[in-house]
């Protein structure tokens, strides 16, 4: 199979990139020339924001293309524009974000969609997200596109933060606020489970929009942090503490909270709370929180503890103040 790879130098592209290089597949990466894409890739330059940005792309053919951009859809409209006759097929890395707002606890891929336009500017990352979809289906047809609604993405290569400032708060070790309940069930997909049904589904022929996120209840907040405890030395002292204790301090969930939020509420039911039968009928299979702990920990460890962190998302986490406030009570 022959890949053409947007980006391809981090996160959820350089996953993608190592998956389809590890079976032997033709990569192509075409990027910014900001990060050392993996090895074994033809690599081409450009940025897609810019006059002739594209002109790498001009000539060429594979069999399917992976996008994961998240800003102005008009960006992907061009792309897709000029690779519809040359390309196999689109895969596009969206999000469960384009799904209106509030979607129901247990939404499907048949869910009310948030508003969207291919040719749009940068506004809000739903109507992005929801605009890339439409630029792809577009110019290649609701037969050659595959629709990747991924959920919360962790693993290996996070430039978000989540799990790393997690790691890295136990790893400190001492008191550790910990959301509960410790029993509040969680969603996330493994960025390499995404990468290898992704890469599946794309030989596969399939298309359409799937949600790709690990199964309602995969693991929980308290097997996360605790997960988390362990692989980092265990000196952290986890005090789990009620969500209305931590609400009431004015802790924003997600954000300040990584990965947590309360339960009951919309934000949980759209970030912790969708259908994944189609995707696990399609062959998704998730692997343990455990793992996914473990081998961040030691990729974060490879890297000097730091982790990359993307310039247009804020940093994530809590101020060690704050959290001595809450715990001292």
């Amino acid at each position: 199979m022959r890949l053409l790879m947007l980006g391809g130098t981090e996160f959820a592209g350089r996953a993608v990139t190592e998956a389809a290089l590890a079976r032997g597949w033709e990569v192509t990466v075409f990027h910014r020339g900001r990060h050392e894409p993996p090895a074994g890739v033809t690599a081409l330059h450009g940025d897609r924001t810019s006059p002739d940005g594209l002109a790498a792309l001009a000539d060429g053919e594979w069999d399917l293309v992976v996008d994961t951009w998240s800003a102005a859809p008009k960006v992907i409209q061009e792309t897709a524009r000029l690779l519809a006759d040359r390309v196999g097929r689109y895969v596009y890395v969206s999000s469960c974000s384009v799904y209106a707002w509030p979607p129901a606890a247990g939404f499907t891929e048949d869910a009310p969609l948030a508003d969207g336009a291919p040719d749009a500017e940068q506004t809000a990352y739903p109507t992005d997200k929801r605009g890339g979809e439409l630029a792809v289906v577009e110019s290649f047809g609701a037969d050659r596109s595959l629709l990747v609604r991924a959920g919360l993405i962790i693993g290996p290569y996070e430039n978000i933060g989540r799990l790393p400032w997690w790691l890295n708060r136990t790893a400190r070790g001492g008191p550790v606020l910990a959301p509960g309940p410790r029993e509040l069930p969680l969603q996330y997909i493994d960025v390499r489970d995404l990468a290898a049904w992704l890469l599946d589904a794309a030989a596969a022929g399939l298309s359409g929009p799937y949600n790709l996120v690990s199964p309602r209840g995969h693991t929980t907040i308290g097997e996360l942090v605790e997960a988390c405890a362990r692989v980092t030395g265990g000196r952290a002292e986890l005090r789990w503490t009620a969500p209305e204790v931590i609400t009431d301090a004015g802790i924003e969930p997600w954000s300040q909270l990584p990965i947590w939020v309360p339960p009951g509420g919309e934000l949980h039911a759209a970030l912790h709370g969708g259908d994944t039968s189609k995707a696990a009928a399609a062959g998704l299979k998730c692997r343990p929180v455990a793992e996914t702990v473990a081998d961040t920990w030691a990729w974060l460890q490879s890297i000097g503890g730091v982790p990359p962190q993307r310039p247009d998302r804020p940093v994530v986490g809590l101020d060690p103040a704050v959290e001595a406030t809450v715990l001292r009570g």
